[in-house]
């Protein structure tokens, strides 16, 4: 199987491919230059692996949620490569992709991923750790820190960096019940291109029309209906 990932929802940009179980991929922090580096990390990849795009089987990109900007360029990139090879796409979770990069132990039995949203709230989801998989709890969210409930009294692993913004917050919101905070860590296509290859093998693609983003807060910002008149 051989497939592209793309990850640009934060500061980092980033570029994977995987061609059966071996990935090769390029990763950089430049807040503001993913515009400059992400078709140049595909051509790499593709020209290290010897590649066309028409030879992939998939394309998979991190879906958000995370930077508007960033995830607004993920969707754009991956579409137009996928209209121009026709390939079918992998939407990823960005949450997901980092909860992915959680170092697990048999004690921790739930994740926790804060990314820094700004504007006094963070990008959270909340998984728990079945069979050495994370199966998401609830809903993806963006919400202020103070707001988040969690009736998880298991050991748990904290990652992202709304854990270095928000740490004292989010350890009392989930009871004090995280042993190892990861506030450091970032989106990776790596994680991306694992995570797509699941989905590939379940047949859960769409085609480059319907690879959408998620932003989240748009979600909570819906235009009021006009009243109509009787």
């Amino acid at each position: 199987m051989k497939i592209l990932a793309i990850e640009t929802a934060t500061e980092a940009c980033s570029a994977a491919l995987l061609v059966d179980n071996v990935v090769i991929s390029r990763f950089q922090v430049a807040p503001r230059e993913h515009g400059n580096l992400i078709l140049p990390m595909v051509d790499e990849l593709l020209t290290e692996a010897g590649l066309a795009l028409t030879e992939l089987d998939a394309l998979a990109f991190g879906r958000g949620p995370g930077s508007f900007t960033g995830v607004r360029m993920a969707t754009g990139v991956i579409q137009g490569l996928a209209y121009a090879a026709q390939l079918p796409v992998a939407a990823v979770s960005t949450l997901h992709a980092l909860a992915s990069q959680a170092d697990l132990t048999d004690e921790i039995k739930t994740v926790f991923v804060a990314l820094d949203a700004r504007m006094g709230e963070v990008y959270w989801a909340e998984y728990a750790v079945v069979d050495n998989k994370l199966l998401l709890i609830g809903n993806e969210q963006v919400i202020a820190p103070d707001k988040i409930t969690s009736k998880s009294d298991n050991k748990a692993l904290a990652i992202g960096h709304g854990w270095s913004a928000y740490k004292d917050i989010l350890l009392q919101q989930v009871n004090g019940c995280v042993e190892v905070i990861c506030a450091d860590k970032l989106p990776n296509a790596k994680e991306v291109a694992y995570l797509a290859k699941r989905m590939v093998e379940k047949g859960q693609l769409v085609t480059a029309e319907n690879a959408l983003p998620v932003y989240l807060r748009d979600n909570v910002a819906k235009k009021k209906q006009p009243k109509v008149k009787q």
